[in-house]
């Protein structure tokens, strides 16, 4: 304790200002899909781990001639401090791009960020006390968790199915957490091709979700990199189309052109609007100006649609490939089927972990996602998160083989050493895995 009763933290011999930080600090630690880069960029490694757009189906000379017109016509505007809100242009583009979905808005309540990310930071920070609950799907997406968790706010999960978020889990999680006094400031959803779980909030339960935050004055914050990226059919329109004053949409170029633009978006009711900019400008001051010009520019004179589906198709035939070799190889597996995004989630026997068994898999040349990183609560140790976006289809069908070979193995050993009989699941080859059990 100091003199005036304020306790005393001390440093360390790895860090000599450990007392000076923060108490918010703590809350700042690597994420699982973080500490695997560094292995799974490995050319020799099958990466199943991290969610990279397949960037190579954008041809190069698009971004070059949007590039080399934007520094000949607003070269001095490109190199300037921009609005913390974002270039005009820009956002009215946006609202093209939102359209798709539903969504009709006004230029004036939309703001640009530095990807997504930011702007999904800069609404944690303007909501979340220390102590205060963000409820989110169980599994969630890990670097929005690392968000709140940066602000000192706990997340707690409500589960979902198949269809997506239970609105019945919604409303007993959220009379649960009443009752205990505490203090629920916004729903943060992933309706469309989940990250993780590969999911999609269904068109009943849309209505029925809102409703139930409506009535209970809970904010929905609503996260959609993926919506664009259907393979069959298109996701149901955004719940931002169902409700513009209950619902902060967050948008983003990362997925459907390039993340190294760092071009994002929030659209918000007007009040909020306000707030986020002067949080933006505090945080940034402005986002970039080249980046922005670029991407308007792309999109101005490029048929950035058909770039959209050279995507889809690229990524359709990707999780085919997935969705194949899982059945060959791991049939005793369950896992989801998704219409679009990236991602597959993988649940295995309960016997198995899939932090643990982490290193094997690397030892085999392969990389995943352990499933506790998608919990706030320590859960999902018998799942694992599988990306299909950026390997190869054949790099796809090695790594499901490399991955096939660490599980079974691991199946061998508790059969051997633990005595207890085989341990698959009963699943007979060429029926549909049923969903995910810890997603029920």
């Amino acid at each position: 304790m100091t003199s005036d009763g304020v306790p005393q933290r001390t440093g360390n011999n790895l860090d000599p200002w450990y007392a000076n930080y923060a108490e918010r600090a703590a809350g700042l630690a690597a994420s699982e899909v973080r500490a695997l880069f560094a292995v799974a960029s490995r050319p020799e490694v099958v990466s199943l781990a991290g969610g990279m757009p397949y960037v190579s189906a954008l041809p190069q000379e698009l971004i070059i001639s949007s590039m080399d017109r934007v520094m000949r016509t607003d070269g001095p505007t490109a190199l300037q401090y921009g609005s913390g809100q974002g270039i005009p242009s820009l956002r009215e583009h946006i609202l093209e791009v939102m359209a798709l979905e539903g969504i009709q808005g006004s230029v004036d309540n939309v703001v640009t960020s530095t990807g997504s990310q930011q702007a999904l930071d800069l609404v944690a920070k303007l909501f979340l006390d220390p102590g205060d609950v963000v409820l989110a799907e169980a599994p969630s997406y890990v670097g929005a968790m690392g968000v709140f968790r940066s602000y000192q706010a706990n997340v707690v999960h409500v589960a979902m199915d198949e269809h997506g978020l239970i609105p019945e889990a919604l409303r007993q999680t959220i009379a649960h957490l009443r009752g205990q006094g505490r203090r629920i400031k916004f729903l943060y959803t992933i309706p469309n091709f989940h990250n993780p779980a590969g999911v999609t909030l269904s068109a009943e339960r849309r209505p029925e979700i809102l409703e139930i935050c409506r009535s209970n004055e809970i904010l929905v914050l609503e996260d959609n990199p993926y919506g664009l990226l259907h393979f069959d059919e298109p996701a149901p329109n955004a719940l931002r189309s169902l409700d513009s004053e209950g619902v902060i949409y967050l948008g983003s170029f990362s997925k459907t052109l390039a993340p190294g633009f760092r071009v994002g978006w929030a659209l918000a009711p007007h009040a909020i609007r306000e707030k986020l900019i002067l949080a933006a400008e505090s945080a940034i001051l402005s986002p970039s100006s080249f980046s922005q010009l670029v991407v308007s520019e792309y999109l101005s004179t490029t048929d950035w649609r058909a770039q959209i589906d050279t995507f889809r198709g690229v990524y359709r035939e990707r999780k085919d490939a997935m969705i194949e070799a899982l059945g060959e190889y791991l049939p005793q597996l369950s896992w989801t089927n998704p219409n679009g995004g990236f991602y597959v989630w993988v649940t295995m026997p309960d016997v198995l972990d899939s932090k643990q068994m982490l290193p094997r898999a690397v030892k085999e040349l392969v990389a995943y996602t352990p499933g506790t990183a998608f919990f706030a609560d320590g859960r999902g140790r018998h799942a694992m998160r599988l990306s299909f976006c950026y390997p190869t289809p054949e790099a796809i069908r090695v790594g499901i083989r490399r991955l096939a070979t660490v599980v079974n193995g691991e199946l061998d050993l508790l059969d051997t050493f633990a005595g207890t009989g085989t341990l698959q699941l009963p699943m007979k080859p060429g029926i549909e895995p049923a969903p995910p059990t810890d997603l029920k």
